[in-house]
């Protein structure tokens, strides 16, 4: 038996792949998936089912795709309805993979059709569990994305409570834990940086799984402090209900090489979205005018997710030399399949060819200290509302909005007025600054090093709170 996680760090997400005796199981596969046809053909098996834990919202999965190359048959938990070929198992049902047995737990809670796959080895024992986003290592999943007219988030996290309690925590404490997901995922609200566990170990450290811990206070803890989830959410969730383009169909639309001169006439043809990936640093030298930034070295396709509100939104790239099929990859994760292509020779090619630039001012702490203590001037803090509750700069005017939902805050921004804006280390407020631009507001400064260089600084701060006291 050979069970391996594939993680995906820039989705905080975990595939699975196991293999007994010539046969394979895919759990919960990436869009892109040549990557699992090449790994089994490397070790002369073959892929008999593809097991979803759920219709996951945070990616779109690459269940359809694999089916069609393998002839696998794809699984889902109870209840699960779709408008492609499926196996909605029943709860407790089993599944033969070599020598191995794979069990259906139905876990609902964090969506209706939750499930939770217990792995039995060659002998019968109980060995691991697969527990997608019903039980993360520290955290549970949240469960306020499948309510309907007559069910609640409420609902949902009783029947999370009741799903926790009677089909994992009876599980011996020595089952491996492989979760769907880690640290960085919008899925759960305190996720452990490990991505595999002991049950043992989650049932003394997991909040979620106190022994003592009723029905009522579950419901009321699980609940508390969960923000409003992404907007594309849902959207991927249905593209995992009905169906998508194959990958390859995407790829190959996007990886598209453009002189400046048809990248230029695609922008105004096709109302595209110009959409530079490059460092932070590049992006507020020399840019395109009315560009937007999200570099691909951060958190880059759920920054997409929660700030790009069309899925079908078309996009022009301007990518780092060799970047380009993985931004295009990227994107399509997060259900972003309309990339028309990328400047060739990049950034250069387009000054050579006599394009207009812009830049965005970027000054460091020291000269904003200056500026600070001299003028009465305004700051827009774009860190996530705990960060901010935790600790922010005292001032004036200073003004806070998570960039997760700047789009919602636009119309409390000034255009008259002169902004400093910053985040924790310089990513996100690059981000809210090329939008802001973008959508003319052009006396915006950065503030290069964000508030981790703030502290560094005498420049005067509130007291730090522990976010887990907040």
């Amino acid at each position: 038996m050979k069970i391996e996680q594939i993680y995906t760090g820039c989705l905080a997400q975990g595939a699975y792949y196991i293999e007994s005796n010539g046969e394979v199981a895919i759990i919960d596969p990436l869009r892109e998936t040549q990557q699992y046809v090449d790994k089994a053909n490397s070790e002369n098996a073959k892929i008999k089912y593809i097991f979803e834990t759920h219709f996951h919202a945070d990616f779109v999965s690459g269940h359809i795709d694999l089916a069609k190359k393998t002839g696998a048959k794809i699984i889902f938990g109870p209840g699960a309805e779709t408008t492609y070929d499926i196996h909605s198992a029943k709860d407790n049902e089993t599944f033969k993979l070599g020598d191995v047995t794979i069990k259906v737990l139905h876990t609902p809670g964090h969506t209706l059709e939750s499930s939770t796959f217990l792995l039995m080895d060659e002998n019968g024992n109980e060995h691991a569990i697969f527990s997608g986003d019903t039980l993360f290592l520290g955290d549970v999943g949240r469960p306020d994305l499948a309510i309907k007219s007559d069910l609640t988030k409420e609902d949902l996290a009783g029947m999370l409570f009741d799903s926790l309690r009677n089909k994992i925590m009876p599980l011996p404490d020595s089952i491996i834990v492989y979760p769907a997901h880690g640290a960085g995922s919008a899925c759960g609200k305190n996720l452990s940086k490990e991505t595999v566990g002991v049950l043992g170990d989650q049932k003394q450290t997991n909040y979620a799984l106190r022994a003592d811990m009723s029905r009522e206070k579950f419901i009321e803890e699980v609940l508390d402090g969960i923000p409003p989830p992404p907007q594309y959410f849902a959207k991927n969730a249905m593209m995992n209900k009905s169906g998508y383009d194959t990958f390859e169909t995407v790829l190959k639309k996007g990886d598209n090489a453009l002189s400046p001169e048809d990248f230029e006439n695609l922008a105004n043809q096709e109302g595209a979205l110009v959409l530079d990936v490059r460092h932070e640093k590049d992006f507020v030298k020399e840019h395109i005018p009315n560009s937007i930034f999200i570099g691909i070295h951060g958190g880059f396709a759920p920054w997409v997710g929660a700030l790009i509100t069309d899925l079908k939104q078309p996009i022009l790239l301007v990518a780092p030399k060799g970047k380009e099929q993985e931004t295009v990859t990227r994107l399509s994760r997060v259900g972003y399949d309309n990339t028309l292509g990328y400047l060739e020779g990049g950034i250069e090619a387009w000054k050579s060819a006599g394009k207009d630039i812009e830049t965005i001012e970027s000054i460091s702490v020291d000269e904003f200290s200056k500026h600070f203590k001299n003028e009465d001037l305004h700051v827009l803090d774009v860190r996530k509302d705990g960060e901010y509750k935790s600790e922010h700069l005292k001032g004036k005017h200073i003004q806070h909005f998570a960039l997760d939902f700047i789009n919602d805050n636009m119309n409390t921004v000034n255009q008259n007025k002169r902004y400093y804006i910053h985040c924790a280390g310089g990513y996100r407020s690059v981000i809210a600054a090329s939008i802001l631009k973008a959508r003319g507001f052009n006396n915006i400064v950065d503030i290069a090093g964000g508030f981790g260089a703030i502290k560094k600084s005498d420049l005067p701060t509130t007291d730090y709170v522990c976010p887990s006291t907040l």
